[in-house]
């Protein structure tokens, strides 16, 4: 139990932030309200060292022995890699916050036109959802057990709902948050169905237990339909079809900074579960399919729907947040190809593990800049003070010439988005290419390539309208967004996209190392004790099984 404490070390830190901040920002004075966001940085800042200190035998930097079977065995080395990922990111996330929420009643307050009332006020509330929604993601890599991961995906879903719903005062963010609620109940309600007919399947929920009963019988009926809804299920916090209907309208009703949120966190969530789901059912490379064939079959028609009915229905949009929701679901479809390549890889090739795991990195650093540009600017104040978010192409005209910093970084964040060399976008994508080449999926290698070129129409009009048009002067008045955190966040995205193209060969090799997958593992069979009953669980043992 204790080694599981100690992988649990980087959530406690976020549990224990979460806790101080729920104090802080209900204080009567502003200058502590105003500490929410620096407490959460550094709350990130400690998970993620702990998480670096994750390694196979001891806890570098508690020194506490960690045990590399504690949880689940199908892919050990995941856990460190997904939680430092998830807190860098995290604190470039975070820098998008600032005024998300009590930007008027803060006016209102500082202006002496109202006193403060902690019923009215939500920073709170809404850091503590930004932190409970993390640390909900860093224990879907943690998991070991199929309730567990329930838990977590709930717990990385439901803030969203209340960031959503609470981050403008508009109608439109309540009907999104409506909207992303109902949906979001139907996505768990189906892949919890498909949790339970896996248990009654193999009689366990345990992640490694599962596995070993698949790889020791197949998949069965039952246990195949358990495996296709809970795959069905999951693809709503990843967004792909046929669970994308929510994106755009959810994406285009949020405030930007927390659309920045949803594209990273329930995805990245999403794309953990369907690993370990896929783990269980084990792959198999080189002299066979890289999945049992109706789990590859149905993820193949997953992957090529999510990315051409993407890229295709961003073409018809002139509202950019509409665009990038679309594109993201686009980018869905793109790591779903890692996922059906499976850990295989030759000399020349990464295993589809590996790329999946490193497109995630690459996408959230580069789609935090786009929508970051977007938080960063403003039209003019409604009836209630809260100024209007930009929202068409006509917007960012002339940008680079009207605001050059945030211009810029939104052409080399798009371009990056497209996958442009020598940016990051086409370092991520690259590994997704080969590892599908290498597996032998050359027609879904022909799609992805397809819709590549399809997605440069819309990305170019993006950085047309920013870099080659005159600004507009008959659309109002567009202004730069007072928080100064904002603009520092996308211009980190910005250089994140460079830097990490010149000197991401660490991050590549860190998920590499991640994606090590072992399928081997057997249950050992140990002489059954006296009066112990025969329903009770058994030690997994490291031998391989014959054969596997």
């Amino acid at each position: 139990m204790m080694e599981r404490v100690t992988y649990l070390y980087p959530e406690i830190a976020l549990f224990i932030t979460t806790c101080i901040v729920m104090i802080v920002g209900l204080s009567r004075e502003l200058k502590h309200r105003k500490l929410c966001a620096p407490i959460s940085g550094l709350g990130l800042l400690a998970a993620g060292v702990l998480a670096t200190g994750l390694v196979p035998g001891f806890h570098v930097a508690t020194g506490a022995e960690v045990d590399p079977t504690a949880g689940q065995i199908l892919l050990p080395n995941l856990v460190p890699y997904a939680k430092v990922l998830v807190a860098g990111v995290g604190i470039l996330l975070l820098l998008l916050q600032a005024g998300t929420v009590d930007r008027v009643e803060e006016a209102r307050i500082a202006s002496g036109r109202a006193a403060f009332n902690p019923l009215r006020s939500n920073r709170a509330e809404y850091y503590a959802f930004f932190l409970f929604s993390l640390t909900g993601l860093m224990l879907c890599a943690s998991a070991d057990d199929l309730i567990w991961l329930f838990l977590a995906l709930e717990l990385t879903s439901l803030p969203t709902y209340i960031m959503v719903t609470m981050s403008t005062s508009r109608h439109s963010s309540q009907e999104a948050g409506v909207k992303y609620f109902f949906l979001g109940a139907l996505g768990a309600a189906v892949f919890l169905y498909g949790f339970t007919l896996l248990y009654g399947a193999t009689g366990s929920t345990n992640l490694n237990q599962i596995h070993h009963a698949i790889a020791a019988g197949g998949l069965s009926g039952l246990s195949l339909a358990g495996m296709l809804l809970a795959l069905l299920g999951v693809c709503f916090k990843i967004a792909a079809v046929p669970m994308h209907f929510y994106t755009a309208d959810v994406y285009q009703g949020a405030a930007s900074s927390v659309s920045a949120f949803l594209a990273f966190v329930p995805k990245t969530a999403g794309f953990i579960a369907i690993l370990l789901l896929a783990s269980c059912a084990g792959w198999t490379h080189g002299a066979g399919d890289s999945l049992p064939d109706a789990l590859r079959t149905v993820l193949w028609v997953i992957a090529a729907l999510t990315m051409t009915v993407g890229n295709v229905l961003a073409i018809w949009q002139n509202s950019v947040k509409r665009i990038l929701a679309y594109s993201s679901i686009a980018h869905s479809g793109y790591m779903l190809v890692g996922v059906v390549a499976g850990p295989g890889g030759g000399t020349f090739a990464t295993s589809g593990i590996a790329a999946v795991l490193f497109y995630l990195l690459c996408y959230g650093v580069m789609n935090i800049g786009t929508f970051g540009v977007l938080a960063c600017l403003e039209g003019r104040a409604g009836a209630d003070g809260e100024p209007a978010e930009i929202e068409s192409l006509d917007d960012l005209r002339g940008l680079c010439q009207r605001h050059p910093v945030l211009g810029w970084t939104m052409v080399i964040c798009t371009l990056s988005l497209l996958g442009l060399p020598p940016l990051l976008g086409f370092f991520g994508k690259v590994p997704l290419f080969t590892s599908a080449i290498s597996a032998g999926e050359i027609p879904l290698v022909v799609v992805l390539g397809l819709n590549s070129a399809i997605a440069a129409f819309y990305y170019l009009r993006i950085v047309g309208s920013c870099l080659l048009e005159k600004p507009e002067t008959t659309t109002g008045i567009v202004r730069v967004t007072p928080f100064g955190s904002r603009p520092a966040g996308a211009l980190a995205s910005a250089a994140g996209v460079i830097v990490l193209a010149i000197f991401g060969n660490g991050f590549m090799a860190a998920s590499e190392k991640a994606a090590a997958y072992d399928g081997g593992h057997v249950e050992k069979k140990e002489p059954r004790a006296a009066g112990v009953p025969e329903t009770a669980p058994q030690a997994l043992g490291p031998a391989k099984a014959e054969g596997h």
